[in-house]
């Protein structure tokens, strides 16, 4: 399924580095309905974001739940 390779493509992204919340919405925002990459990913629990302050700076990071999903990706066959 297409949204599923793109969620894990988001949550690669995301472990990858620490990530804002303004860079994450440059990246991965998109109006179009049938794309909600990052509202889904919210919804399900696989990101969560940390804001200690304004918004756009606070930090993105993958859940448990996301590097759960991310596991089988990241293990050899």
């Amino acid at each position: 399924m297409a949204s599923e390779a793109l969620t894990i493509q988001l949550l690669a992204w995301l472990a990858e580095r620490p990530r804002s919340y303004g860079e994450t919405m440059e990246a991965w925002r998109t109006t179009c309905p049938r794309l909600t990459i990052w509202e889904d990913a919210v919804s399900e629990g696989l990101v969560a974001v940390d804001a200690s302050g304004p918004m756009k700076d606070a930090r993105v990071r993958v859940t448990e739940a996301g590097r759960a999903l991310l596991r089988p990706v990241a293990e050899p066959a």
